[in-house]
């Protein structure tokens, strides 16, 4: 028996939720439910994995639950890129071992092909876009980057474009920045709207349940998933609700729940859209990790997203949004001077699930327990397509992405606390401080 140690609890502040379309939540479950699949967690790992199970066994239940409401959560409040392109921050050139990064970059591609499959099928409106993605840097270090990540790139036959100072407010508007290197392949999104679409188009021998906090998970012959209106036993278990699954008892002290925080704007007017200039909607990445996100959203808003804390609880803290909304303020202005005092309409912090090596876990955990976790920051296209092969797997499905997933080392193990909460916390702060401009 274990007893879940922490729950879900985010911010009511995500401007992708609030703007996303409406939908009435499913009911939370009650009373005592048998199936042969209960789904853990219910954002783009667990939708696919419950979509792709129900496909499989179409004659079977496939419970799917969630402690709060499709969209609310971490896959609701990522800032909606969906990247195709393998990106290892730990290697020199961004890519590290080439056959590793192609099979990242089939995994990656896979997940985009069901995204615009499901998106086209049930006509989601979730504001998908194939703008690619800038990713820019004004410090030297950044300018670094660029210079490694397209040398990484020539080695894998990637398209990309190198961008210079002078050329770069034609695409983004800001002459803020001394260089980007722009690849096409990357899809934008509304990550909550997304969320949001899928779970209203899954199969019927899908139910969803949300605002379902299991609070015990017992182990034995079957699955027992315990909260205080009732009970749901079920044969087989998918875990793909990240850093929550170690409150459960798995994989502990090996996931880091990464906070980073993000702000967004009114809708632009049309004369501030002029003064801006560039293109009508972009995304751009940091060169340095530690640096600021930006989106230009097709209804004409401005995202900026940076700032980091490890909660080691999961749960988001207030201190760390105020602090945040400051430094956003201030990422804000250094970047769109035209646009100065544009009011903030958003504010909002979400999670990452990150390990200190940057490896998922896939496959099984325990008998009759399975699970596809830590995304480390690819939650779109990652969740999507190892919540599909996890699927695929338990069905007795064999190809080159369930081997390459199955072959990983798996996150490796966190110092105890209180030292990990320190030297997180620690090292993200340094980090940011280190991004200097880039921030």
């Amino acid at each position: 028996m274990y007893r879940n140690t922490s729950t879900p609890a985010d911010d009511n502040g995500c401007g992708w939720f609030h703007l996303s379309p409406e939908r009435t939540p499913r009911p939370a479950h009650s009373g005592r439910s048998q199936a042969r699949w209960a789904v853990l967690g219910a954002g783009f790992t667990g939708l696919a994995a419950a979509r792709q199970l129900a496909l499989r066994y179409p004659d079977d239940q496939v419970l799917l639950i969630d402690a709060q409401q499709v969209g609310f959560g971490a896959s609701g409040r990522n800032s909606g890129f969906a990247i195709d392109l393998p990106h290892d921050i730990g290697a020199a050139d961004y890519i590290g071992d080439l056959p590793t990064a192609r099979m990242n970059l089939k995994l990656n591609l896979r997940a985009q092909a069901i995204l615009k499959r499901l998106i086209a099928e049930h006509r989601i409106d979730c504001q998908l876009r194939a703008d690619g993605k800038y990713q820019a840097a004004v410090e030297g270090k950044g300018l670094a980057v660029l210079e490694a990540y397209r040398s990484g790139l020539d080695k894998l036959d990637q398209p990309y474009e190198m961008i210079d100072a002078q050329d770069l407010p034609e695409h983004l508007g800001t002459d803020f920045y001394r260089k980007a290197l722009y690849t096409p392949g990357t899809l934008l999104l509304q990550p909550a709207a997304l969320a949001k679409g899928l779970a209203g188009s899954l199969p019927s021998n899908v139910t969803l349940h949300e605002h379902t906090v299991i609070t015990h998970l017992e182990q034995g012959q079957r699955i027992s998933l315990k909260h205080k209106d009732g009970e749901i036993i079920a044969d087989q278990l998918l875990l793909t609700n990240n850093a929550f699954a170690s409150y459960f008892g798995f994989l502990p002290g090996r996931l880091l729940p990464i906070f980073t925080y993000a702000s967004m704007t009114r809708p632009l007017s049309e004369q501030e859209q002029a003064r801006l200039g560039g293109k009508a909607s972009w995304g751009v990445i940091p060169a340095d990790p530690f640096g600021s996100t930006l989106r230009r959203t097709p209804d004409q808003r401005l995202l900026v997203r940076n700032s980091f804390s490890f909660n080691a609880d999961g749960r988001a803290h207030k201190r760390y949004l105020e602090r945040a909304a400051r430094q956003h303020r201030q990422s804000f202005e250094r970047r769109f001077p035209m646009l100065s005092g544009t009011a903030f309409e958003f504010t909002w912090g979400g999670s990452m699930c990150l390990s200190r090596n940057h490896q998922s876990h896939f496959g099984s955990l325990a008998p009759n327990v399975h699970a596809a976790l830590c995304c480390n920051g690819l939650g779109i296209t990652r969740g999507t397509a190892t919540g599909t092969l996890l699927a695929d797997w338990l069905a007795g499905e064999r190809d080159e992405l369930i081997d390459f997933m199955l072959a990983a080392e798996g996150p490796n193990r966190n110092p105890p606390e209180p030292l990990l909460s320190l030297g997180v916390n620690l090292n993200l702060r340094w980090g940011q401080h280190k991004a200097g401009l880039e921030s």
